[in-house]
């Protein structure tokens, strides 16, 4: 898990999101706004996540809900034009997340320049988006293919919004994930965004999954995330860094910096 540190030039990294409104094509797309919305608030969360001083960002398309399991094109299409009007800006090393589509995520980084992407890879699921499955050897051969093997893969091995279709436990998941698959790093999440990581999930992961690095991924907050990251090697916040914690606001600057100062006296102590 080295890389963790090469990338983000500290021990456990905290990775803010910056999430982009409903793109073209989407339930909630704004017509009226359009393109120059979606990078004007987008460029606001930046600034706001960099001024909090957190280690990294993640960029996804999480308005575009109800989320695909196979994107529209247009979808990673106008990503790539947001992160291009966003680059002269971005201080720290990022990411992308085409929600909830691997192989257009791992064209996305490659297009970008991302350093890492998160996403389903592996498994099948029982979810609000229906029956999920996945084909984590043909993403691995398309990275391949299109340069992309020096992009990080953080695999999503508890998905929002669904279950595993089979009853193995989540520490044979988590070995055989690992065995099979290779990933740089695995996030725990909960129920959605926004939602508490159970931490005894966050645990047993960690305990099965050997040299590779285990990220929280939902529900960290400025009261949570010394005990989260006493577990987990790094952290995805989003929710809890938005106006007054809410979802659907703007990003705080206030709030990353209270979170992030938590996580900065906490290192203090390594």
């Amino acid at each position: 898990m080295s890389w963790l540190v090469n990338t983000f030039s500290v021990q456990k990294p905290v990775i803010g999101m910056c999430h982009l409104q409903a793109m073209p094509g989407d339930t909630g797309y704004d017509k009226k706004g359009g393109l120059d919305k979606i990078i004007d608030l987008a460029k606001a969360d930046l600034r706001a996540l960099q001024e909090g001083g957190v280690d990294g960002v993640l960029i996804s398309n999480e308005f575009s809900l109800p989320y695909l399991t196979k994107t529209e094109p247009i979808t990673a299409i106008v990503m790539a034009r947001v992160i291009g009007e966003l680059r002269s800006e971005i201080e720290i090393p990022y990411g992308v997340n085409v929600l909830w589509d691997a192989t257009a995520s791992i064209d996305l980084a490659v297009a970008t320049g991302a350093a890492f992407v998160r996403e389903i890879f592996t498994g099948v699921y029982a979810s609000d988006f229906g029956l999920w499955d996945t084909n984590v050897g043909q993403v691995a051969r398309h990275r391949m293919a299109v340069s992309g093997e020096n992009v990080k893969l953080l695999y999503n091995i508890v998905p929002e919004a669904a279950s595993y279709v089979g009853s193995r436990s989540v520490e044979e998941i988590t070995k055989s994930t690992v065995f099979n698959c290779q990933p740089d790093g695995l996030c725990v999440s909960g129920l959605t965004a926004g939602a508490a990581t159970d931490s005894s999930v966050l645990a047993k992961v960690k305990e099965n999954a050997g040299n590779t690095a285990v990220l929280v991924n939902t529900g960290v907050t400025d009261k949570t995330v010394v005990e989260l990251l006493s577990i987990a090697d790094a952290a995805i916040v989003g929710t809890y860094f938005k106006r007054d914690g809410i979802f659907e606001h703007a990003t705080d600057s206030k709030r990353v910096e209270k979170l992030m100062t938590e996580v900065r006296q906490m290192r203090s102590g390594f």
